[in-house]
């Protein structure tokens, strides 16, 4: 494997080694993948606060007096009405209408915007930007290695960030932003997260980001958490992941999540006519979520069969739910398919599921 190969480190790295963490190359990254017991963590962030290290996001920015054009010209999204201090979820996608990432878009200042991508597609996400800005009064400047994203979530997240910090957090709503500082490090404090409870997310230098996390990780209570918890919080909030519910062969109608594309929009953008086509043809699959009735977890890939073992469907996305005690599942049914009789294909065991309204769980 050559130098250029290797998987980064996050400025996080050597703490994360010091806490014993299972690091794993995600995205071209070492990240753990826990620490302890993901179960643990999972729980901690339900009950209490988890920290995650986010850091290999990336975080894109545009700037200048057509930004925002530039935006709702690249994206799904209609971001120039967007007030300053606000965040919103939407996509980037083909010209096909496939999606390329989902992304969430923060408006920092009249002329400035953050894009925070995937990080398996950041240089997808990038290419894309500097491409179809090109005709704008706008610069793209890609600053991911600049910033570490740290992750506070948790119904204990709040009063735990107000402690160091003078930022007005009561004010900060969810998808909204400030700038502020935590610990005396300079922030963009972000109300948002990836795992259906309330939460922060901080930008912080990279070079602020050890002395950000040690700050919130010393507090009794607070536990570092890693990807495996990461993915099964998103999974119970059904929140969809790049890769298993998303693909660039899907488009955001198969996803059940239309409601990002605005076609009412001034002017065109990227993928219009393909998504305009999209919303008016009924889809040939429909995302779902299901609960298995055994022990047996579903698995991404796994096949959804009928009861005389046809198969209808695919898992996209599966684990046990440490929440509800169950297997959970998010798969694709294709189009006509019934909600009863149906099971996974576990191996070679047809294990009965029932199929269920989407999040597995809300917060009260």
């Amino acid at each position: 494997m050559s130098a250029d190969s290797q998987p980064k480190k996050t400025p996080l790295y050597d703490v994360h080694q010091d806490l014993g963490a299972n690091l794993v190359d995600f995205a071209g990254y070492l990240m753990p993948l826990r620490y302890a017991s993901e179960t643990a963590e999972h729980k901690a962030v339900r009950t209490g606060a988890g920290l995650f290290d986010l850091s290999h996001m990336g975080e894109i920015f545009l700037s200048g007096p057509e930004a925002a054009k530039a935006l709702d010209h690249a994206l799904v999204g209609n971001l120039s009405p967007m007030a300053v201090g606000k965040a919103r979820y939407t996509m980037i996608v083909a010209p096909d209408g496939g999606v390329l990432d989902d992304l969430i878009v923060y408006r920092l200042a009249d002329q400035t915007y953050m894009v925070v991508a995937n990080a398996a597609n950041v240089d997808v996400v990038r290419e894309a930007l500097v491409e179809r800005a090109a005709g704008f009064e706008t610069a793209v400047d890609d600053r991911s290695d600049s910033y570490a994203l740290i992750a506070l979530q948790g119904p204990d997240a709040a009063g735990i960030l107000a402690r160091f910090t003078d930022a007005p957090l009561a004010d900060l709503k969810y998808y909204a932003i400030m700038a502020g500082q935590v610990a005396g490090v300079d922030a963009l404090i972000a109300r948002t997260g990836y795992t259906g409870e309330d939460g922060f997310e901080l930008f912080v230098s990279s070079g602020d980001a050890v002395k950000t996390w040690q700050t919130l990780a010393d507090v009794e209570g607070v536990v570092p958490a890693g990807l495996s918890a990461r993915d099964t919080l998103r999974l119970e909030a059904g929140m969809p992941l790049y890769g298993n519910e998303l693909t660039s062969a899907t488009t955001p109608f198969d996803a059940g999540l239309g409601r990002v594309v605005k076609f009412d929009k001034p002017g065109d953008f990227v993928g219009r006519s393909a998504l305009e086509a999209a919303a008016q043809t009924p889809a040939g699959r429909r995302l779902v979520g299901l609960v298995a009735r055994g022990r047996r977890a579903p698995r991404k890939g796994y096949a959804v069969v009928t009861s005389d073992g046809t198969p209808c469907g695919v898992v996209t996305s599966g684990a046990p739910s440490p929440t509800l005690g169950k297997p959970i599942a998010m798969a694709y049914l294709d189009s006509g398919v019934g909600e009863t009789g149906l099971a996974v294909d576990v191996r070679g065991r047809h294990e009965p599921v029932d199929v269920v309204v989407l999040p597995f769980y809300k917060r009260s």
